[in-house]
């Protein structure tokens, strides 16, 4: 578990514009009009060395007759109640406003890290302005400026130096599967059926993940934990979103994975929501599995199923290697195809490729198609190795780093997966100096 971190503030301190910073791509949008972050953003980032989960929470707007301003406010509550730490920006330009007053009110009564980040000073006459935020009664504060990351390395190291310690998957424990969606795509059901009325449960397992139910299965061969994401409790004094709540479980189910069962609700699509939770599995190196349910509800004709499948890939690329199997949960068709399905891909995660098989298979293959030269200059990899982590990663070292640009690296992913077989797993390929 790495830990996860809620930005949270009143509209327009600049929320989005550090999210995007922190994660290192433009995601969130950037705007000035109020409330235009209504729909949450989630992100992986590092800092020393330490990797944390990112949640862009909206504008919190107390009292706000907006219905879509009240929705943000209990998103904003949800993800202060699921966060381990907690970033309050507010902005240097406009002092102190009476909402800052408002969320400071709600985040002293929360048991939790608060960390006040003071944006946009970008100067020493900001500097100075920003010392009126002690009145908030909030400690300590650090003054930043999300457009040019200045400042941001103190504020980093002390929400990790917050953060729980990173815990760390034992050889000798099982795979832990995590079954993840939207609400009613079908998730309860399917880890009904899956572990039955004759059900072979050795114990129930109070999960590292909070509020959630490690299932140990050993059925037909396969001995793994199930992680249940939708049998965790909901916060009884929070009148959720479902569709937030649905991916702030995702979020703590998907860190502590080895392998993603990700349903989705054949009649609905692969939707914005579903994407979201596929994207935080990948960016979280985690083995994927998509599994498209209630497909008996759907009107079929000659080629429904390779259609419905090539528009599932459409919407994944470049990431397209994932499985996708069509189940009816009701029926109980191929959800075992699932299960024998994801311990191949949790197999493919954990495979370790020998130094010289890799290089003997690769070298040649990158000698036929060598990186294209750049002003000149001709790139030589000399040498490949695996790297020893949790999930596939390849260094690959050569005369030029710099100059092997993102299409060559696709290439040599692509050229792994054709030699070895990482279905459902995400690669990381690195080019290093040798």
């Amino acid at each position: 578990m790495s830990g996860i971190v809620a930005i949270v503030g009143r509209p327009n301190v600049g929320k989005s514009t550090f999210f995007n910073r922190l994660i290192q791509r433009r995601e969130a949008i950037v705007d000035s009009v109020s409330g235009v972050t209504r729909d949450r953003h989630y992100g992986k980032s590092d800092w020393n060395g330490r990797n944390f989960s990112l949640i862009d929470t909206g504008g919190y707007v107390i009292g706000s007759d907006d219905v879509f301003e009240a929705e943000i406010d209990k998103q904003v509550e949800l993800a202060i109640g699921e966060a381990d730490a907690i970033i309050f920006m507010v902005d240097v330009e406009s002092g102190i406003t009476p909402m800052d007053e408002d969320v400071a009110i709600l985040l002293r009564k929360v048991n939790k890290p608060v960390f006040l980040a003071v944006n946009k000073v970008d100067n020493n006459k900001r500097l100075e302005n920003a010392v009126e935020f002690y009145a908030l009664g909030l400690g300590e504060y650090f003054p930043i400026a999300s457009t040019n990351g200045s400042g941001t390395g103190d504020l980093l190291d002390a929400v990790i130096e917050s953060l729980p310690e990173e815990t760390y998957k034992e050889e000798s424990e099982l795979p832990r599967f995590a079954v993840v969606g939207r609400p009613n795509a079908g998730k309860s059901s399917f880890i009904n059926a899956l572990i039955g009325e004759d059900r072979y449960i050795v114990t129930d397992i109070a999960g590292t993940t909070r509020d959630s139910i490690d299932t140990k299965y050993n059925r037909f061969g396969f001995e793994f934990n199930l992680v249940d994401t939708a049998g965790i409790r909901r916060k009884s004094k929070v009148k959720e979103d479902l569709e937030f709540y649905s991916v702030m479980r995702s979020v703590r189910a998907i860190e502590n994975a080895d392998v993603c069962l990700l349903v989705l609700d054949a009649t609905r699509g692969f939707d914005g929501q579903v994407q979201n939770i596929f994207w935080l599995a990948q960016r979280n190196r985690k083995g994927i599995v998509i599994l498209v349910n209630k497909w008996d509800l759907v009107e079929k004709e000659t080629n429904t199923m390779k259609s419905y499948e090539q528009m599932i890939r459409r919407e994944i690329e470049p990431f397209t290697d994932v499985p996708v199997i069509f189940i009816s949960v009701l029926n109980k068709q191929r959800i075992f195809k699932a299960i024998e399905t994801a311990v191949k891909v949790f197999e493919n995660r954990s495979k370790k490729i020998k130094t010289r098989e890799l290089n003997d298979v690769m070298l040649p293959i990158i000698e036929n198609n060598p990186p294209p030269a750049i002003k000149g200059k001709y790139v030589k990899v000399k040498f490949c190795t695996q790297l020893p982590t949790p999930q596939p990663q390849f260094a690959f070292f050569c005369n030029l780093p710099q100059y092997v640009k993102d299409p060559y690296k696709r290439f040599i992913e692509n050229k792994l997966r054709e030699e070895f077989d990482f279905k459902g797993v995400p690669i990381t390929v690195y080019f290093r100096k040798k």
